[in-house]
């Protein structure tokens, strides 16, 4: 049997989404600790799932047998999931997950990329696959664009087939820089039909809002989290809240999660901002007396809207694949 744990993520922003250059997407994000999805494969005789999300689940697991070539039966059981549509990167986790349990029950030594790829997804953010593969804070460089490149046109990662983003910078986060989730019980973020709408009636984003992102990932995001200055990593991330695709995902969504970000940098986050389509809302903070001061006071704001919460840090390494059950993941 085959253990397979992962990591959620925060997606902090797509980069390019004006395409001008002959490329698209790019993305900043991290890799954190919690929720995780949790998968276990068996031999068996025929094909079964047990546990949440059976349909999605046993979909990607007959594709896995398939593009693997495996003629036996398995059982694959899911144990823990991350919700879905919120902004934590659910569907690539789960995917790869199911994949890398079973390519690793059969001893198939297939890198995160290549499960990417039978599993489609990674088509157009690279942070969930990068995520799943190492951990950390990631800079992916996004996609060719044009007639007969990888991508001809602007698509979210649901309904893209390209393959998945090179990684260009990878660093791993200090433990004590703490990130505090909230999750508004408001309607879930953009998914499906309504994704690819959304990239249909938008883009082009202006490019001069682009060049504005890509300043401040060179020379401000990127800069600190080399020189562990968590403040200029904080300011960073507030001020890509209100540039190129980031503004347009923020400005979907209802005032109380604008109110919610505006509410933690009041609170003392140093930087906040929301994660993919959202719900899901993040500060960072530096120790873990200040993460559950603000913590503190993001249950407060959510006890009288609803929704969940919870503090958690950068997970450094990647998914943890195991042979016995997988009860801890580094970070």
């Amino acid at each position: 049997m085959v253990y397979v744990r992962t990591p959620a993520r925060l997606h902090f922003t797509l980069i390019d989404l004006n395409g001008s250059l002959g490329r698209v997407d790019g993305g900043i994000g991290v890799a954190i600790d919690k929720p995780n999805v949790v998968v276990k494969a068996t031999l068996s005789d025929h094909l079964e799932v047990h546990g949440p999300k059976r349909n999605l689940v046993e979909s990607i697991l007959r594709r896995v047998i398939d593009a693997l070539n495996i003629d036996s039966g398995v059982k694959v059981d899911v144990m823990k999931t991350i919700p879905e549509h919120v902004g934590l990167g659910s569907k690539t986790q789960l995917s790869l997950a199911v994949a890398k349990a079973v390519s690793s029950l059969f001893e198939l030594n297939y890198d995160a990329r290549h499960l990417a790829l039978i599993t489609g997804r990674g088509g157009t953010s690279g942070i969930g696959v990068a995520a799943f593969e190492k951990g950390g804070f990631i800079l992916d460089g996004g996609h060719s664009f044009g007639k007969g490149k990888d991508k001809e046109k602007f698509l979210p990662s649901s309904a893209s087939t390209a393959p998945p983003a090179p990684v260009l910078v990878r660093y791993s986060l200090p433990d004590n820089w703490l990130f505090v989730v909230g999750i508004p019980a408001v309607e879930k973020g953009a998914h499906g039909a309504e994704e690819v709408n959304i990239f249909e009636r938008f883009c082009p984003i202006p490019g001069r809002e682009v060049e504005l992102v890509c300043r401040l990932i060179l020379m401000k995001i990127l800069p600190a989290v080399v020189e562990r200055d968590l403040s200029s990593f904080g300011e960073g991330l507030t001020e890509i809240q209100g540039l190129g695709f980031k503004k347009l995902e923020v400005s979907l969504q209802p005032p109380l999660v604008k109110e919610l970000i505006a509410s933690m940098l009041r609170w003392g986050a140093a930087g906040a901002g929301m994660s993919s389509f959202g719900p899901a809302v993040f500060g960072v903070v530096e120790g873990k007396r200040a993460a559950i001061s603000l913590l503190s006071d993001v249950e407060n704001y959510l006890s009288a809207v609803g929704g969940e919460c919870f503090i958690a840090r950068a997970n450094n390494v990647g998914a943890q694949v195991s042979k016995e059950a997988v009860l801890t993941i580094g970070s």
